[in-house]
């Protein structure tokens, strides 16, 4: 295990200060079994430290920057200044949503509205889930997101206070998305955020997810966000991640899939904003006939970077996977892909794909592609593969010949190239969205 270097020493023991703090506030809370994993977790924070370039799974991306800063760790609900009326801009016109909404990291009751409600479902935050279903959290929270060996997850999960809590009994249909809004507010200070959230759909139930991180004001943020989903058997569930920040901020987010026998889970993860971006999507298959689909589109100009590492880890037969992530790089910004398909050695009749296709619209624009095949079964049928390239000059010249203008010739061909990823979005509002937000980005 790698050790902290100098440069991160300051922010780690102010992190670990924060933390005595945050133990001597929670009076009774100390006691129960989620405190217990806290102080495991922070145990692990502390000898793994923050994440160097010198560590293969971070070495093409360096979280310097990010330690520059005196953030304040938030623990306590943000005194916003936001009305309902202010988070139109985030939220998609035309849909009914279960609204989720947490200003640095904390819930908002007064800006959220849930329009589902049964006995059968919980959505809710996270802090009130456990008066009604603590059984459940205390289940899976912290099973499946692994805090002994990942630094930023167990940094997570030492200061895991609220996030947003889903909760689908057996054979639960929810036809209204719940739609997770997360809103890193720097308008007065450099804020460190630790977003946890916990997905659980038990056997047969359906739900989609839109989860989205904006962040607002002249300071730094770092949103460092911990994802668990957990699919029972013949669960399906959809999840959209739009990751959208301006240009000082600073997000890590993990979202960690348990798939249960003959389960569905599908992603589509947007990052076009923010100075650093990582985002970490893995997925076991713990049962028989699971199926699992990874979209990712990342859009990049500037000198941003968006670091994309995703696994599918085949550990039954009869399994199916497939992934396609898709770049477009412009100026002096960055893009990094690293998807790994392990195939264990009793994943027999395995079929897993992915596909990693980058389009570089200036000369000092670098995408580092790295897709990877583990293969310890004989009977499967798996491919990876990737290509980086600039617009076809003969496209551009056909639609220029037919009179259309050199900008729009260019924004036609990105749209149609980035079309495959967003038609994975099911949602036709959130789809019609994204694809009016990739139009602007792409005028010049």
């Amino acid at each position: 295990m790698d050790k902290i270097s100098t440069e991160n020493i300051d922010l780690k023991i102010k992190l670990l200060e924060d933390f005595n703090n945050l133990e001597v506030n929670l009076n009774g809370e100390s006691k129960n079994n989620i405190h217990k994993i806290r102080q495991d977790a922070i145990a692990s924070f502390e000898e793994l430290g923050f994440p160097v370039k010198k560590m293969e799974e971070w070495k093409y991306t360096n979280l310097k920057p990010v330690f520059k800063h005196d953030f304040k760790t938030v623990f306590e609900p943000a005194k916003t200044q936001l009305k309902r009326k202010d988070l139109e801009k985030y939220l998609v016109e035309g849909l009914k949503v279960n609204l989720l909404v947490f200003i640095n990291g904390q819930f908002n009751e007064k800006l959220s509205s849930i329009v589902t409600r049964s006995e059968k479902i919980f959505i809710g935050s996270f802090s009130e889930g456990r008066i009604s279903f603590n059984d459940v959290i205390e289940k899976h929270f912290s099973k499946y997101a692994d805090y002994k060996n990942r630094s930023l997850t167990a940094l997570n999960t030492a200061f895991a206070k609220d996030g947003a809590f889903i909760y689908l009994k057996k054979g639960v249909q929810v036809s209204e998305p719940v739609h997770i809004l997360n809103i890193a507010d720097a308008s007065a200070d450099s804020v460190m955020i630790q977003p946890r959230n916990l997905i659980v759909a038990e056997e047969g139930s359906d739900i989609k997810i839109i989860e989205d991180y904006y962040s607002l004001g002249d300071n730094h943020s770092f949103t460092n966000a911990v994802t668990e989903i957990y699919c029972a058997p013949n669960a399906r569930l959809d999840r959209y991640k739009i990751q959208n920040d301006n240009d000082k901020a600073y997000h890590v987010g993990t979202t960690q899939v348990q798939q249960e026998q003959d389960s569905y889970f599908s992603d589509t993860t947007i990052s076009w904003g923010g100075a650093i971006t990582r985002n970490d999507l893995n997925a076991v298959f713990n049962g028989t006939n699971t199926e699992c689909h990874f979209y990712g589109l990342y859009l990049l100009n500037g000198k941003q970077h968006v670091d994309n590492h995703t696994l599918a880890d085949h550990k039954m037969p009869h399994c199916y996977s497939n992934e396609l992530y898709k770049g477009i790089i412009d100026d002096k910004a960055t893009g990094v892909f690293n998807g790994k398909i392990m195939v264990r050695e009793d994943a027999q009749k395995t079929n897993a794909y992915q596909s990693n296709g980058n389009i570089l619209l200036s000369e000092d624009a670098t995408i580092y592609s790295k897709p990877q095949l583990e293969i310890f079964a004989d009977d499967v049928k798996c491919s990876h593969g990737a290509t980086t390239g600039q617009l076809n000059k003969e496209e551009m010249f056909y639609l220029r010949a037919r009179g259309i203008g050199k900008d729009e010739a260019r924004i036609l061909l990105l749209n149609a190239f980035a079309g495959d990823v967003m038609d994975s979005v099911k949602i036709d509002e959130l789809r019609e969205k994204l694809r009016e937000e990739l139009s602007k980005k792409l005028i010049k």
